[in-house]
């Protein structure tokens, strides 16, 4: 499909849902976004997306890898079937700000928003960058229609002074995960709990995993059972099977019961593995891809902005099932050598065949390889030659490092 930069909220609402398969998954219903301080445009968060027995679900736009006038294609069959339970900061665009009274400002004349578009950009992602607003009518005939840039409408912005929770997370949402975590800890105990609690689930939970171990132990412990599972289920499953992994066994198992099923799976399986060996340090979700698979199908896949840049770099090639543990592996191929052949040449043709690390393969022995071969991310396979991760340079740094890096790094 060819992939819209900019789209009208009215216009997605209604378009049909497909996973990368083309079954269909459900119907877009509306666009979450969260309000920033002053004039930024708002950063969108995903679509509510409307499943079987009128079931609302949220399905975040990281997700989305096409959208266009007639579809919205997602980059994974995989969704959370957990209702869909608005969070403070955040607004609904059809819901919310349609209807809603506004200033323009270059002369002050009142309007009503009636539409909003959202639009990508360069470093992909998606913000609510125009508004449609209408001028009062007069005697019966319709205003004038406006398409405005969103700073140049007042009346929608969050206030630029006050200390909430809803406004700190305003000022955070431009920094990256590392540096918001950063600023957390500079907080009273008691406003970083608050705004921890007001986070939409998958900032917290991208928060979270750049916080020390007894940091992340506190927050989670501040949360509401139900709400600490969700936010456990936005986490990379390496990162949540290595915060579960310090709880009780009870709390633990609890946790893991509210968690909806297929995404407890993968961090049960990561717990498995002792926390210093390649099982322990992987994730469950790398690229994986069929042995038919085009180069095309292969580039469009690592360009999905939730994926880490190591993560990104190559993609791996097995047998059905696609989730791990998947099918027979039959190799890995390098982003860069992607990027040589034609999109159509298949990625079982250009594959690697590099050995895999096995999942007990201690600490030492993954540093070693990453070092002889050059790698930022490497597969593990179990004995029965399937897929059941890949460790990314990040998550062996984050075991060579010392305990309390995290903290060194903010008094620095």
């Amino acid at each position: 499909m060819t992939t819209v930069t900019r789209a009208y909220v009215s216009r997605i609402a209604g378009l049909t849902v497909f996973d990368p398969n083309g079954d269909r998954v459900g119907k877009a219903r509306d666009v979450l976004v969260a309000l920033r301080v002053g004039s930024a445009a708002p950063r969108v968060l995903g679509l509510i997306v409307e499943v079987v027995a009128r079931r609302r679900i949220f399905c975040p736009m990281g997700r989305v890898t096409g959208l266009d006038a007639a579809s919205v294609m997602l980059a994974s069959g995989t969704v959370n079937l957990k209702r869909f339970e608005q969070r403070a900061g955040e607004t609904l665009v059809l819901g919310e700000l349609l209807d809603r009274r506004v200033t323009i400002e270059d002369d002050g004349r009142p309007a009503t928003v009636v539409d909003a578009a959202i639009e990508q950009t360069r470093t992909g992602d998606w913000v609510l960058s125009r508004l449609a607003v209408q001028e009062p009518g007069r005697l019966g005939r319709r205003g004038q229609l406006h398409q405005l840039a969103w700073d140049e409408v007042e009346g929608l912005a969050l206030p630029e002074t006050g200390q909430s929770a809803e406004t700190l997370i305003a000022t955070y949402r431009e920094l990256n995960a590392a540096d918001a975590a950063h600023a957390l800890q500079e907080l009273p105990i008691k406003r970083r709990h608050e705004v921890a609690e007001a986070m939409d689930d998958n900032r917290l939970a991208d928060v979270l995993g750049e916080l020390p171990e007894a940091e992340q132990i506190t927050i989670l412990g501040t949360l509401e059972e139900r709400r600490a599972a969700d936010v456990l289920e936005e986490m990379d499953p390496d990162d949540a099977a290595d915060l579960l992994a310090e709880l009780s066994t009870l709390d633990r198992d609890r946790l893991l019961e509210l968690m909806e099923p297929d995404e407890a799976e993968p961090v049960r399986q990561l717990l498995k593995y002792s926390e210093d060996t390649a099982g322990g340090m992987m994730t469950s979700e790398p690229v994986i891809l069929s042995h038919d698979a085009t180069i095309a199908e292969a580039l469009a896949r690592v360009r999905a902005p939730e994926l880490t840049p190591a993560l990104a770099s190559q993609v791996y090639v097995c047998r059905p099932p696609s989730a791990t543990p998947t099918g027979r592996y039959l190799g890995l191929a390098h982003i860069q050598r992607l990027l040589r052949e034609p999109p159509s040449t298949l990625v079982s043709g250009v594959l690697d065949d590099l050995d895999p690390l096995r999942p007990e393969a201690p600490l030492a022995e993954v540093t070693r390889y990453f070092a002889t071969y050059n790698l930022v991310a490497a597969p593990v396979v179990d004995a029965q030659g399937r897929l059941v991760g890949a460790v990314s340079v990040d998550d062996v740094l984050d075991h060579l490092l010392p305990d309390d890096w995290r903290e060194r790094s903010r008094r620095g």
